[in-house]
């Protein structure tokens, strides 16, 4: 008697012991297919270049957010980063899932994570711009010829250091005029890197510098905003084309949102968005749009082999 009920009490342990570990199991999977589901309907992050003076942009991301969250379904969050290297390390890191990027910017950023182009801004209907060198229309100069002639004279500003048209594009200009070789090293009277486009307009209309570098797109905007006064300005060089500045997502992106991505910006037709980039819509990209500008960025030392 005492042995069958010693068995009975033991199979009982056993089975509430079974009992919990089944209630644990399924608690545990439970558990992880909340995170799942939360993990997935995590907020899409993107970063975007300081292409303007910080907060000119704040009200256009908003929106852009709103959208972006409808067409993705998901909470869609857009920070403004302070300089340009910290979008590329944001994505380097795995901080963001995207990111607004000049054309230099974003080489970089495929260079060492793998990022993705997949859409950019079109400019009166062409995905293209150019580096300007603008100076005060009082000045005698109307070309870098004239500018360059007594280049000890002149003082002289590029945007940010990894900005396209601020500065590398312009930069291997005035190497080949033989006034520039470095910030620490120039035949000029002096070389500042403003860290914006629209600073270094207001530098160049205010008599602060002779000449500067500046984003073909967004000096029109600026003008045509009234930031600067246009007949203060005038042009004095002009580069060759260069594809737009790319929006583009984490290696590990899967297809099926690069595709609602794509989607959701080309159908966008609100103008505080497109006024913000100064573009009159979106259109698709791809890594093989920055093929000059990567050719130009390791040529320069930009980037290492």
């Amino acid at each position: 008697m005492k042995k069958w009920l010693y068995v009975a009490l033991l199979f009982s342990f056993f089975a509430i012991l079974s009992a919990c570990s089944n209630e644990e199991d399924k608690s545990t999977k439970e558990e992880q297919q909340k995170q799942e589901s939360t993990d997935d309907k995590s907020a899409f992050t993107i970063g975007v270049i300081p292409s303007q003076t910080e907060g000119a942009m704040d009200d256009a991301m908003k929106k852009l957010q709103s959208i972006l969250s409808d067409e993705l379904n998901r909470t869609v969050k857009v920070d403004v980063y302070p300089n340009y290297n910290g979008v590329v390390e944001a994505m380097n890191y795995d901080k963001i899932d995207m990111a607004y990027l000049g054309p230099l910017t974003y080489v970089f950023a495929h260079a060492k994570s793998g990022a993705k182009a997949i859409v950019t801004q079109l400019i009166d209907g062409e995905p293209f711009y150019h580096s300007y060198i603008i100076t005060h229309k009082d000045n005698k100069w109307d070309s870098l010829e004239e500018l360059f002639k007594e280049p000890k004279e002149i003082d002289f500003a590029f945007g940010d250091p990894s900005s396209t048209s601020g500065s590398l594009i312009p930069g291997i200009e005035l190497k080949k005029r033989g006034v520039y070789q470095s910030e620490e090293e120039y035949k000029l009277k002096s070389v500042r890197f403003t860290g914006s486009h629209d600073a270094t307009a207001l530098a160049v209309q205010n008599k602060q510098v002779d000449a500067g570098a500046i984003d073909s797109a967004i000096f029109n905007q600026l003008v045509e905003s009234g930031k600067i006064q246009g007949d203060k300005i005038k042009k004095i060089w002009q580069s060759e084309k260069l594809f737009q500045y790319p929006w583009a997502v984490h290696k590990d992106t899967k297809q099926e949102t690069i595709t609602k991505l794509q989607d959701a910006f080309l159908k966008i037709k609100d103008e505080h968005i497109l006024n913000a980039f100064g573009a009159s819509g979106f259109t698709k990209a791809s890594n093989e749009d920055y093929k000059s500008i990567e050719k130009a960025a390791r040529k320069e030392g930009f980037i290492k082999e």
